[in-house]
């Protein structure tokens, strides 16, 4: 079962958090962080991305970079008590309010718990993984959370429904006071309550230990095996045996679409593309931009046009990966035609998630930077459960969740 407990967060003095919040280190570069941070000394883009201050060049993943870090970290605590640490072990809970992407649609509403993880649960198995990692990514990790000895980055948990658990949150939800509560300038608004209640607190660990048999690393997975590795480099820190984590039920979440986009067709003419697409798909052309709206179901945009794309009877396999639509898009267009075999490597494919339109797929084919795209009908929760379940991976930039969780409004010290 699901091993989790209360901790004594790092956060921010209530004035402080919306100053303080900053999106997750891996959705900005380096240039972008410099210029949302420049004039805001309090963003914890400080910490997560300091190579923005030092000079321009310097290598993000050197250990200057990470030193840095680490005294940015210590300056808001000691010397700013920008941020200071909780005085009991708590949990959290995180609320985010995304706004409707689309004109008549519906704000997306989530509301997970921030705790400590086991990294033996991790090990095990108990927390269950859909992705392989790469090593020089998660060498990033383990030498920023080593040098300044904290997690300043979430990973995002998912676990199926549990009533009661599902009725405890909303009940404190409901009759507390949330400690922040502040939109950001992108729109989400993100609310947070400290639950410090001792017998609420007990309550939340005996359900996950009793009715929660494993969790499922939704986003994360780079972050997660690092912090099982930095629980090596300090076997006597009982802080390293766990790792921060904000965990949602299946209910509250949904996966958005994650696009491609390819430089050339591979020395294939247009004729000669779609006359070979033919093989595997039944080709439709589109008045407008094709968002898929079920499985196997593909949107292309080729020389100015939109067509739709289906797939036909036969060409795909009904296990839980031959199954995906990203693998279908692998197999029969990515892999045969364009013959782009290893998509984590090869320079000719980019992606596009969801969040960013159709539009973006069009600006990126429009351009010249890039020759064709596809969209595709987003994973469920439950493929993504399926696929963890069976052992599997999928292949690489299969899911893209929003709305991203905040850095910097709760730290875990190590």
């Amino acid at each position: 079962m699901a091993i989790i407990k209360p901790f004594n967060a790092v956060r921010p003095k209530q004035d402080m958090a919306k100053a303080v919040a900053s999106k997750p280190y891996d959705v900005l570069s380096s240039e972008e962080a410099r210029d949302i941070a420049k004039d805001n000394p309090q963003s914890f883009l400080h910490v997560t991305k300091s190579e923005i201050d030092l000079p321009v060049g310097t290598d993000p993943h050197s250990q200057q970079v990470y030193n840095k870090a680490k005294e940015n970290l210590l300056h808001s605590i000691h010397t700013s008590k920008v941020l200071f640490r909780e005085h009991k072990p708590c949990y959290y809970i995180y609320k985010l309010v995304m706004p409707a992407l689309e004109p008549g649609g519906e704000d997306k509403n989530q509301t997970g718990l921030v705790c400590a993880s086991s990294v033996d649960d991790y090990r095990e198995g108990i927390i269950k993984k859909h992705e392989f990692t790469r090593p020089e990514k998660e060498k990033d990790r383990i030498d920023q959370m080593s040098t300044i000895r904290a997690q300043t980055g979430n990973v995002f948990l998912a676990y199926r429904d549990v009533d009661a658990l599902n009725s405890l949150i909303e009940d404190w939800k409901t009759n507390c006071q949330p400690a922040y509560d502040f939109t950001a300038d992108d729109g989400v608004q993100h609310t947070i309550w400290v639950v410090d209640v001792d017998e609420t607190i007990e309550k939340i660990t005996g359900l996950f230990n009793d009715k929660v048999p494993c969790t499922y690393i939704a986003d994360g997975h780079h972050r997660a095996a690092a912090a099982a590795k930095v629980s090596e480099i300090f076997p006597e820190s009982e802080d390293a045996k766990y790792f921060l984590t904000t965990i949602f039920p299946a209910s509250e979440l949904s996966i958005l679409d994650y696009n491609r986009v390819v430089k050339d067709l591979n020395g294939l003419s247009s004729e000669k593309f779609f006359s070979r697409l033919q093989d595997d798909f039944f080709i439709t052309l589109s008045n407008k931009p094709v968002k898929p709206a079920q499985l196997h179901e593909f949107g292309m945009y080729l020389d100015g046009k939109w067509y739709f794309l289906t797939s036909r009877k036969g060409t795909f396999t009904e296990d839980p990966i031959g199954v995906l639509d990203v693998s279908i898009l692998s197999k029969n267009i990515l892999d045969k035609l364009l013959d782009i075999k290893d998509q984590r490597t090869d320079k000719r494919i980019d992606f596009v998630g969801g969040i960013r339109g159709l539009g973006e797929l069009e600006k990126r084919v429009d351009s010249g930077e890039m020759a064709v795209a596809f969209s595709l009908f987003p994973v469920s929760i439950e493929q993504l459960f399926n696929i963890a379940d069976s052992g599997e991976v999928m292949p690489p930039k299969s899911t893209w969740f929003e709305p991203k969780l905040r850095d910097g409004l709760l730290t875990h010290l190590i």
